[in-house]
């Protein structure tokens, strides 16, 4: 039965609603980053550039790097954008815009953030790099979905019970990341652990300006909560979403942070912008590698 209309917009021509995309403009390697002028700090490393479009905050840019064809893409802030982006992407691969139908073979998309993230441990320091092994969704938009297959109910309960998590909050979900992916982006110089991914960046993630919030001490328990070893490492706020929509429409995706803060001990990176250009560097070579 063919989408309707209202489910999947399309523009007049023929691009998808909020990317301004049509399927030819992607390629299956896709690079997120939040910041819609972060795309030509990765695309400058191309070698060449076949096609660039931005609507909104969402800017992509398709080319080459090493003889392999690339999208990076700017998602925004938050996990309500990863909703959008992740969808519409799907369906650029996955749906006949023609028919409005599924189509019989489906594509499988390999993404990887490339984001900036703080520390929550005090031996994580500064100007390094971490790869998310899973993500902690604390936000709630993931279960607008049916999560049940991806998620880790050990862990989830064990998290609701260290942290006395309040039931009148979304219930915490864990993901783990696209393990062929994290195998090709690792290495003994990237740290690894569990990401927290906040739905806003200031009482969500534990600061205070004029709000009083929820659990003064939840920060505390985040970053003393273990599970057979498994540590909570860092707190932004797109990986879940990443992860999430990615296992439930069958996409591989992995989470690269730079971190440019320890809030563990107040540090932060005298030079962010080093940090996000090596990882980029890093990212890619290991991308083509």
């Amino acid at each position: 039965m063919p989408i309707k209309q209202s489910e999947l917009i399309l523009n007049s021509d023929g691009s998808i609603y909020h990317l301004n995309l049509k399927p030819e403009h992607i390629a299956t390697t896709i690079i997120f980053v939040g910041d819609q002028d972060r795309v030509d700090k990765v695309t400058d490393y191309f070698d060449s550039i076949e096609f660039t479009t931005q609507k909104r905050e969402f800017k992509t840019t398709t080319g080459f790097y090493k003889n392999t064809r690339i999208s990076v893409i700017s998602t925004g802030i938050g996990p309500d954008n990863i909703d959008i982006v992740l969808n519409e992407l799907d369906a650029l691969v996955n749906i006949d815009f023609e028919t409005r139908k599924i189509k019989d073979k489906l594509t499988k998309l390999n993404i990887i953030r490339i984001g900036t993230s703080g520390s929550l441990q005090k031996d994580i320091p500064v100007d390094n790099f971490l790869l998310s092994s899973h993500a902690l969704d604390i936000n709630g938009m993931l279960h607008s979905y049916k999560v049940d297959t991806i998620s880790h109910p050990e862990i989830e309960d064990a998290f609701v019970k260290h942290t006395n998590w309040c039931s009148k909050k979304s219930y915490p979900l864990i993901i783990s990341n696209s393990d062929n992916l994290s195998n090709k982006i690792a290495s003994d110089k990237v740290y690894q652990g569990i990401t927290v991914t906040a739905g806003g960046f200031y009482g969500p993630q534990g600061r205070v300006l004029r709000l009083a919030i929820q659990d003064k001490d939840l920060n505390k328990k985040i970053d003393s909560f273990n599970f057979n070893g498994n540590k909570i490492t860092n707190l932004e706020m797109e990986t879940s979403a990443i992860y999430g929509l990615s296992k439930l429409l069958g996409h591989n995706a992995v989470s690269m942070n730079a971190i440019i803060a320890n809030r563990a001990n107040g540090t932060f990176s005298k030079n962010p912008k080093k940090v996000v250009a090596d990882l980029i560097k890093y990212t890619l070579k290991k991308l083509v590698n």
